[in-house]
């Protein structure tokens, strides 16, 4: 034990293994080829160097691709020129006839209205023989019937040398029944081509534009009748008669097929038909009957007004005409633009253009009457059938102007034009 007072020394560390100094130490070893004594066995260890540091390796520059070269087009070996053939004929015998038929429906006009004029001059004019004023009917006739066989799908080349041949022999025998004959087909086919040359009609305007249309080449048609017959030469009351007749059947055999047949009709065409008709057959037979069995006081009164009428406005409008005729063709033309059985009111209208083309032969009146009577039927027809297409417009819910200018906007059923075919 120490003796009080002394520092206690410190413990003397047990022998054993020296520690070395730090540079002293040995490297951590491996087994390798030198020896290491661990207890009684031996080991072969190595000294464990530290890995080199990592040096940081760049990616090779890209390369450049060599752009190909394009290699020279080879050069076209020369051939022989081959021989041409002959062009084709292209389309079928049908399609060349009716391609000739419209090429010459645009040069039938020009023949129209030279036979108009002829006609005119030789009535107008210096005394000339009848010859030349029937070949200017000849001419009128011929040109009207080659333009109705193209409108309606037919063969005009027959049509034209069937209606000059029969025109020739009026001319040339100047036999009065063939002459009446040629008149009176000429007044039929101006009557039946007037309505088929009109195309459908979106507005009231429109509708007023093809009813001038159509009574404008009944005219052209009144001339060539006059250029066969004069007022003198037929009854001019059966000829109007015979003519108006013949005009209504034709039409309506064109409108059947035109118009779809019969079925397409509904209640409402049938009941337009059936009041046209009601309406036709009262105003010839009541004027029938009033020339043939009126009493002399109301053949008087009549008379009375017809000269008050002619005294004060110059002219007599046609009754048929502006209560019938007209209103028909204004209302058919503005129907077929949204339906295609309107054509069979614009069937109708032959009252207006079968009368015209019988009105200058029909009684012997001045310029001036004739077209002043003419101008008030198409007044009153107008008037009229405006009155009916408004009606008519009621009942299908068109109320209002802006509810008209809608449906008039899209009311436009395509068909073709003047010169072409309508089938």
């Amino acid at each position: 034990m120490p003796p009080p007072g002394s520092v206690p020394r410190a413990a003397p560390r047990p022998a054993g293994r020296r520690i070395a100094a730090p540079e002293e130490r040995r490297p951590d070893v491996r087994p390798t080829d030198a020896l290491t004594e661990t207890g009684s066995h031996a080991r072969i260890t190595e000294p464990i160097a530290s890995p080199p540091p990592a040096t940081p390796v760049r990616p090779p520059a890209p390369r450049a691709t060599p752009e190909p070269t394009p290699k020279p087009a080879p050069k076209p070996s020369p051939k022989p020129p081959r021989r041409q053939s002959p062009p084709a004929v292209i389309g079928t015998a049908a399609e060349r006839r009716a391609q000739f038929a419209i090429t010459g429906s645009e040069n039938w006009f020009l023949v129209l209205l030279l036979g108009a004029a002829t006609v005119a001059f030789a009535r107008l004019g210096p005394d000339l023989p009848e010859v030349v004023r029937t070949l200017g009917g000849v001419l009128v006739s011929s040109s009207l019937a080659w333009g109705l066989a193209v409108r309606t799908g037919g063969r005009p080349v027959w049509a034209t040398a069937l209606t000059t041949v029969l025109g020739l022999a009026a001319a040339v025998t100047q036999w009065e029944s063939l002459l009446s004959g040629a008149a009176i087909g000429t007044a039929v086919l101006a009557a039946t081509f007037s309505l088929m040359l009109t195309t459908p009609a979106a507005t009231f305007g429109l509708a007023i534009r093809e009813a001038l249309v159509a009574v404008s080449l009944a005219w052209v048609g009144a001339l060539g009748v006059l250029g066969y017959v004069d007022h003198d030469d037929v009854d001019v009351e059966r000829f109007g008669y015979v003519v108006f007749a013949l005009s209504l059947v034709a039409a309506f055999a064109l409108v059947y097929r035109l118009g779809a047949g019969l079925h397409g009709l509904g209640r409402r065409g049938y009941a337009v038909a059936a009041g046209a008709t009601l309406l036709l057959f009262l105003a010839m037979a009541y004027s029938e009957a009033i020339s043939q069995w009126g009493s002399r006081d109301l053949v008087d009164t009549l008379d009375q007004a017809r000269d008050w009428l002619r005294s004060t406005l110059g002219a007599v409008p046609h009754p048929i005409m502006g209560l019938l005729g007209y209103p028909a063709l204004v209302w058919g033309v503005f129907m077929r633009a949204r339906r295609r059985q309107g054509w069979w009111v614009c069937a109708f209208g032959v009252a207006a253009t079968a009368s015209a083309a019988t009105r200058l032969i029909a009684e012997d009146l001045g310029v001036r009457s004739i077209v002043l009577g003419e101008v008030y039927s198409l007044l009153i027809g107008l008037v009229l059938g405006y009155l009916v297409i408004r009606v008519e417009q009621s009942f299908t819910g068109s109320h209002g102007r802006r509810a008209r200018r809608d449906e008039e906007a899209v009311a436009h059923r395509p068909e073709p034009r003047r010169t072409s075919p309508l089938h």
